[in-house]
């Protein structure tokens, strides 16, 4: 499985950077002979991360993937992974429910409607307190240690209550909700008080880092100055386990109170809430964009297509987030009125399955699918299809070369915290050319801001926005294209964890 990790002499038997995150950085492969093994995962997270534990005796806290199955730690390719098991019960319940009924719907403006259920909540601190007592047990003296998003919100407090002696950083990798809508939430101040365990919490927006900071202030009454919280008081693992945390409001607690200057006796901590855009491994994608035989598969995939035109392209996961039923009521009211045609125009829809054992996501897949349908029925011809749809999940190469193959990349997100493939996108666009049609709801937008950016809301102003992609001359195209690669190649997903990390060393 991987040689084993040297630990550092005299860390008391613990390692000095310890990543929490829902998933380890592996998955489980099946060979032909039936025989198991671990790769290395493909996410940005794990490519960022995975050089610093090599270099700084890291280990990796997280679920294997399998419900009902409990393993031993082990070595693979330098880092030290630490699984924590999951009943089936608590996928459904933890996972599946608090976290994805619940909180993905109300961080995501409540496009969907969220469920408060009190044994999903149980469920979700009940692994939160499992994922804290196995990164305590890994964790060496002094130890670094980055809890990765929405998932794992209460780890950090509890954390810092049997560990007090780490330092903590809190990554949110989806957005944050205004301080009206995560007041929804019944445990809202057992949230907010988890989070503060952090020394550092990092979000993608200003607007997300500024969110938590209205609802910090709003609902526990803290003092806050240029990003910095003043945490008066530790929750105990009681408040944020019982199931009516975050209803009472005890003033003595710095609770339902406002603050409007700094505690003067001393008696707090400071937790800085900020924005860290996170970003991509860059220079992978820019040298599989150089790669022959991906070139070649690019010009392929158009022939495939009937050599349109133009190509747009859409890539996401099958989710109500991701905005898909927009653009193609988009794409059909522009067949409609023929200002595109399916000779002239084809979108490549890849639509990567996600979540099929929820209803809300069995139902949006069978949606599309008839959108789809219906669309290509209407104006597919005999060598021209309008809507190529691919339930799949591709290898990056793949994509890399569908990227080459776009003309326009279509990202109409109603709500999402970054956005990566559109810098994956740009990045793979060296020959300087391609359109990258942009939701303004997504983090990208703030730094992608030579993007055409849309509201996704707004159908009209999408169906612009793509004929105005489609019909760009190449000379705007390119000087558009060109900025937003200076700005994806100098910031990429290493400076991103590393930014993260020297702040987290600054606070300490």
């Amino acid at each position: 499985m991987g040689e084993k990790t040297a630990r550092r002499p005299g860390g008391g038997g613990g390692y000095d950077f310890v990543v929490v995150a829902n998933r380890l950085a592996v998955d489980r492969l099946t060979y032909q002979d039936g025989s198991t093994g671990w790769r290395r995962s493909p996410g940005g997270l794990v490519t960022a991360l995975a050089p610093i534990m090599a270099e700084s005796d890291g280990a990796w806290v997280g679920w294997h993937g399998a419900a009902d199955e409990t393993l031993e730690p082990f070595d693979h390719e330098g880092m030290h992974l630490v699984p924590v098991p999951l009943s089936a019960l608590e996928v459904e319940e933890y996972y599946e429910g608090f976290s994805n009924g619940t909180l993905w719907p109300l961080y995501h403006d409540v496009i969907a409607r969220p469920e408060f259920h009190r044994h999903w909540y149980e469920a979700y601190r009940r692994v939160n307190q499992r994922f804290a007592e196995a990164t305590a047990a890994t964790a060496a003296k002094g130890a670094v240690v980055w809890v990765q998003d929405y998932q794992l919100q209460l780890v950090p407090a509890m954390l810092r209550e049997m560990r007090p002696d780490v330092r903590i950083g809190f990554f949110n990798h989806i957005p944050f909700p205004p301080s009206g809508l995560f007041s929804q939430l019944p445990w809202r101040q057992a949230v907010l008080r988890g989070l503060l365990g952090a020394d550092l919490i990092g979000f993608q927006r200003e607007s997300d880092a500024r969110n938590f900071q209205r609802a910090v202030r709003s609902r526990l009454g803290l003092y806050i100055r240029s990003d910095q919280v003043y945490v008066v008081s530790e929750p105990s693992s009681d408040e944020l386990g019982s199931s009516i945390a975050g209803h009472g409001e005890d003033p003595a607690r710095g609770l339902g109170t406002r603050r409007t200057s700094a505690p003067e006796d001393g008696g707090h901590r400071i937790s800085e809430a900020r924005a860290f855009p996170i970003s991509i491994d860059t220079e992978r994608i820019v040298a599989l964009s150089e790669r022959p035989d991906i070139i070649a598969r690019s010009q392929q995939i158009r022939r495939e297509l009937g050599e349109p035109s133009t190509v747009l392209l859409g890539v996401d996961r099958l989710d109500y987030t991701k905005g898909i039923r927009h653009r193609m009521k988009a794409l059909e009211e522009l067949l409609a009125e023929k200002a595109v045609s399916p000779e002239d125009v084809c979108l490549v829809q890849v639509a990567s399955p996600s979540r099929e054992g929820v209803e809300s996501y069995r139902l949006l897949r069978e949606e599309i699918e008839a959108t789809v349908g219906r669309i290509n029925g209407e104006y597919d011809t005999m060598a021209h299809t309008a809507i190529r749809y691919l339930h799949h999940s591709y290898p990056v190469e793949e994509m890399v070369a569908l990227y080459l193959a776009a003309d326009v990349l279509l990202v109409t997100a109603l709500r999402d915290g970054m956005n990566l493939v559109a810098k994956e996108y740009v990045a793979a666009r060296r020959d300087g050319g391609g359109v990258l049609v942009l939701s303004e709801f997504t983090g990208a937008a703030d730094q992608l801001k030579q993007a055409l950016l849309v509201n996704p809301h707004d159908v009209d102003e999408l169906k612009a926005s793509i004929l105005q992609a489609v019909h760009m001359d190449e000379e705007e195209s390119r000087r558009r294209m060109r900025t937003l690669r200076r700005q994806v190649t100098s910031n990429n997903v290493q400076r991103w964890a590393q930014d993260f990390l020297n702040r987290l060393e600054e606070l300490s």
